[in-house]
């Protein structure tokens, strides 16, 4: 969604909802030699080949609804084409998607032939790690109104015509002259408004408001997630998802009430902090303006039932669709994720092995075995979503078109030396008396 993840701060923006209020808080493939080469050119990442066998629930997840996320994908991938992307695991997946496109899958276990048959299972983690980290996201449902009242006071803004990328605009320039300023032609670029600015009306008298909420709590929320469903007085349900942000970075409120002892590291959620923010109203106001990253919205036509646009531009699954870090991963990469989560209870005794498809990003997302579950919309799937930090276990799919000798860590062998050459090292192997250095030892 680009919930805020998006990401193209995306996730339609959806970025990394809960997790960015909780960031603060928390061989077919190359296992840990240096010597051995990185196969997918990730930073601080290591791979460990696995089997299908090895992967710990891999048999028994369903596995149906996971190539229907992806199939969501792979037409994504296929209307923009080969030439997408120039990393060779674009080309690899895209044949990968062309059979998905084609096959027909109407018996048991087809699906999961498709996946063993196409796919090749590395793990992968941050480098001298086991684990990565799991946090959840998902799509608010409030109460909101087309016009402004004394009721409904927290506006929702599409974005500013003067906002431009990276989070600026454009300022005329003043020059002061007897004591008068005047307005000079040229102007500069500055930093676009932060949230304490535009909340104390920086953007207000510009007909910007898209609707209007009763809940500042829900607004800012609503911010978090990137994507929002706006029901009005007259039960229309307004569709709103991420359109751009200000640019400003992003502060995890729950780290101060972690730092301030008000509430426990491992009693932090989105609940909790919505019940403190509740409870001490000034305060609370005070935390969000720490936050100085600001979100703007666009109306989607999308219908009730939908779920919201991720990143890649496809509906987002709940419970099968992730965001990513979209500077390391492909959208529509699978991943099979296996963590134990608070998803029944407030306890992690949920045990989660299932196939995931990365279709979405986040501004919190980042690292290589780093995911945002998308859980759907609601109070309950925003309840599971701000209880989730967990570490969680991560097995890549690569596409069986991807150059095996990379992922196997193969280092081509060196061309031939021509004879000069050879005859020359020959008569330097013969001489016991001098030790010669390679390379890497100088």
């Amino acid at each position: 969604m680009t919930s805020v993840r998006r990401r193209k701060y995306s996730r339609t923006g959806l970025v990394g909802g809960a997790a960015l209020i909780l960031i603060g808080i928390a061989s077919a493939a190359i296992a840990a030699p240096a010597k051995l080469r990185n196969p997918m050119k990730l930073p601080d990442t290591q791979y460990e080949a696995t089997t299908w066998a090895g992967i710990d629930g891999w048999a028994d997840d369903d596995h149906d609804a996971a190539f229907a996320a992806f199939v969501k994908s792979c037409k994504a991938v296929l209307r923009v084409g080969k030439i997408r992307d120039a990393r060779p695991v674009y080309a690899a997946l895209y044949q990968a998607c062309l059979k998905a496109a084609a096959a027909k899958l109407d018996k048991p276990g087809e699906a999961r032939a498709f996946f063993e048959q196409n796919f090749r299972p590395v793990r992968i983690a941050p480098l001298g790690q086991s684990d990565g980290f799991l946090t959840g996201y998902y799509e608010p449902i409030v109460e909101g109104t087309r016009k402004q009242s004394k009721a409904f006071d927290h506006p929702l803004y599409r974005k500013p015509p003067n906002l431009l990328s990276g989070g600026r605009m454009l300022l005329a320039s003043f020059a002061s002259h007897n004591g008068e300023k005047k307005k000079r032609g040229a102007r500069r670029l500055a930093a676009f408004h932060d949230r304490a600015a535009i909340d104390d009306g920086a953007l207000a008298g510009r007909n910007l408001e898209i609707c209007w909420l009763n809940d500042p709590i829900d607004s800012f929320f609503a911010h978090i997630q990137g994507s929002v469903r706006v029901r009005l007085e007259d039960g229309h349900l307004l569709r709103l998802n991420y359109e751009a942000a200000n640019g400003h970075p992003y502060i995890a409120v729950g780290r101060y009430l972690i730092e301030r002892k008000i509430v426990a590291k491992e009693e932090m959620s989105m609940d909790r902090i919505r019940q403190w923010m509740e409870a001490n109203p000034e305060e609370g106001k005070e935390l969000r303006r720490k936050n100085k990253s600001y979100v703007f919205f666009r109306e989607t036509n999308l219908a009730n039932d939908e779920e919201p646009i991720g990143a890649q531009g496809v509906s987002l699954t709940p419970g099968r669709s992730i965001a990513v870090d979209r500077k390391l991963h492909i959208y529509g990469m699978p991943f099979f994720i296996a963590a134990d989560l608070p998803i029944e209870t407030e306890q992690p005794t949920t045990k989660f092995r299932r196939l995931m498809i990365a279709q979405d990003t986040g501004g919190a997302i980042i690292g290589p075995a780093r995911a945002d579950i998308y859980f759907g919309a609601g109070d309950e799937a925003g309840s599971i979503s701000g209880r989730l930090r967990h570490p969680g276990r991560f097995v890549m799919l690569l596409p069986i078109k991807f150059d095996p000798a990379t992922i196997d860590g193969a280092v081509p062998l060196p061309r031939p030396k021509p004879p000069e050459q050879t005859a020359k090292l020959k008569s330097e192997t013969q001489q016991p008396a001098k030790k010669r250095k390679h390379k890497r030892e100088q």
